[in-house]
């Protein structure tokens, strides 16, 4: 098996945009800003948002931090929204998800002046996104391009199961991989797909992103196959420290003695994400600023 680590990409894209940040700052322009919202007490929640207030900061961007609890009412958070909208200092904003369940996420992803929709979520971008368009990109899916960039993974003319439909993922990197110009051939698989079986066994790059650990393994996937795997799971692990492990949705040790080519979790799909979100701030910044 080959290992699809992404430490390495991560690093690069990175350094890439700290030089470019540099430069944009050094034509006169204020650093990138980027307005980070969390609500309630989400132990994950909260990990993903450190880890991209320490990325803005190493990257030189100026990162707002708001934090909420739980019962933080909808209005107040549109509210908020609003605010962060018609703020010229800050060129991005981002909702940490999941929200409380009394919170409507798609009336407050609505909410995100469209030029600041870093997270790529809204109808507007994801419209964009659709009809092949310029747009901001959702971060995940975005990141999962860069990886097959990265190893050189031809997508054209290639069978691409997606399972899992989310707007977050599934649905987006689907559009991404048909788009003309990648050219790939996408099946897109739910719950409620009568033979998961046949159509992974038919395909040569699989993506996951359902959301339950192990849904995937080496019996259902041809050998040679390309797996993504974006899954983020916690399960319980006595012999941890914290009490749990964090794993994908693939069973990555089935894969092991194939000739696959897997991304792990942790280490993986997760190291995309928050560069993609760093690009699309700067790509905000610049647009706005010039």
């Amino acid at each position: 098996m080959e290992r699809l680590g992404c430490k390495k990409i991560k690093d690069g894209l990175l350094a890439n945009l700290k030089e470019r940040t540099q430069e944009f700052i050094n034509k006169g322009n204020k650093a990138p800003s980027l307005a980070v919202v969390l609500v309630g007490d989400d132990g994950a929640s909260q990990s993903y948002v450190a880890t991209k207030c320490k990325m803005a900061s190493l990257l030189g961007f100026v990162h707002f931090d708001y934090r909420f609890d739980e019962d933080l009412k909808e209005e107040e958070l549109l509210s908020l929204i609003d605010k962060l909208n018609l703020d010229d200092d800050v060129d991005g904003i981002l909702v940490q998800l999941p929200l409380p369940k009394h919170i409507d996420a798609d009336k407050i992803i609505n909410r995100i002046a469209k030029e600041k929709d870093v997270d790529g979520f809204s109808p507007y971008n994801l419209g964009r996104l659709m009809l092949g368009q310029e747009c901001f990109e959702p971060c995940t899916p975005k990141g999962i391009m860069e990886i097959f960039k990265y190893y050189d993974i031809p997508l054209s003319g290639k069978n691409v199961t997606v399972i899992g439909r989310s707007n977050i993922v599934g649905k987006p990197i689907s559009v991404m991989c048909m788009q003309k110009g990648v050219d790939a051939t996408v099946t897109v698989c739910n719950t409620k797909t009568s033979d998961l079986k046949a159509h992974t066994l038919a395909s040569d790059i699989i993506i996951v992103a359902a959301g339950r650990p192990g849904i995937l393994d080496s019996s259902v996937v041809k050998d040679g196959a390309v797996v993504i795997d974006v899954g983020v799971n916690r399960v319980a692990d006595p012999s941890s420290e914290k009490g749990y492990k964090v794993v994908g949705d693939v069973d990555y040790d089935s894969f092991l003695t194939t000739e696959c080519k897997v991304t792990p979790v942790p280490g993986g799909v997760g190291l995309m994400t928050v560069v993609m979100l760093m690009e699309n701030t700067l790509m905000a910044a610049m647009r706005r600023r010039g």
